[in-house]
């Protein structure tokens, strides 16, 4: 996660999401969002601390085990069972999921970030888990084989469908950045995640997602839902407002082919 600094609970990110599309023809946008930064080793041992975000259980906010991974597996032992069949066997610290929470019951995550540690807070890792509104999951599972600097530029193949104005091909390039700032002897986080997509053509999308790290408690989880009341819910409504421009600028449209075969991509 971040850095040390930051004390090991759950974190509520404040941001943005920003996304751009290059050709052929442009279309831009950026919407506030929040999201959730879940130490998941520390979870297993304790549980939220706040009244307002509760885990597998209704709340104003709430996260569920069941929206990741598999659906099934227990997530820390999924998380693991995953990294070592990759042969990752020294991501042994802590490992953070960044992802939507559910608000007021519903959830839609188009990404969701799996940064898993060293005992020493080294970065090892990052799992990025991708939905698509089929009600379909693929996991790109990034790795450098060794001690992953924050900042590296980080390339995976597309294997997945998950926009219908997107063929499946190319390639994604994954940026992730962290920043700390400290101001009257407090310590303010910065996380940025940023995506490009290219195709045979060169670079065809450009997104981002960033926000600045506080600890989760009863009166940030109460501003973030006052302040984007309807957050997840405009995700999916967002989505398709955004499809239908596209279509309007006569976008090429590209059908869903069969899922992969293979669960993970490097």
């Amino acid at each position: 996660m971040p850095t040390q600094t930051l004390p090991l609970q759950a974190l509520l990110c404040s941001g943005e999401v920003w996304h751009s599309r290059l050709r052929p023809a442009t279309n831009t946008f950026s919407y506030g969002v929040f999201t959730l930064m879940l130490p998941l080793r520390t979870l297993a041992e304790t549980d939220l601390v706040t009244r307002l975000c509760s885990r597998n259980r209704f709340n104003l906010l709430s996260f569920h085990d069941c929206d990741h991974g598999d659906g099934k597996t227990p997530l820390l032992q999924w998380i693991d069972s995953l990294l070592t069949s990759e042969n990752i066997l020294d991501a042994d610290g802590e490992i953070w999921l960044q992802t939507f929470p559910r608000v007021l019951g519903y959830v839609f995550n188009p990404v969701s970030f799996w940064y898993c540690h060293r005992k020493n807070g080294e970065l090892r890792a990052i799992l990025c888990e991708v939905n698509n509104t089929f009600g379909e999951r693929h996991f790109y599972l990034l790795d450098t084989g060794g001690h992953m600097p924050w900042g590296a530029e980080l390339s995976a193949k597309k294997v997945f469908h998950v926009s219908p104005f997107c063929a499946v091909t190319g390639n994604y390039h994954f940026r992730f950045m962290r920043s700390s700032q400290a101001t009257n002897g407090k310590v303010t986080e910065r996380l940025v995640a940023r995506i490009d997509y290219e195709d045979e053509a060169g670079p065809l999308l450009l997104t981002q997602v960033s926000g600045t790290l506080h600890p989760l408690t009863n009166a940030s989880a109460a501003k973030a839902f006052f302040s984007h009341p309807l957050m997840t819910l405009n995700v999916i409504v967002r989505i398709h407002w955004q499809a239908i421009k596209l279509f309007a600028k006569r976008v090429p449209f590209f059908s869903k082919p069969l899922p992969p075969d293979e669960p993970l991509s490097r």
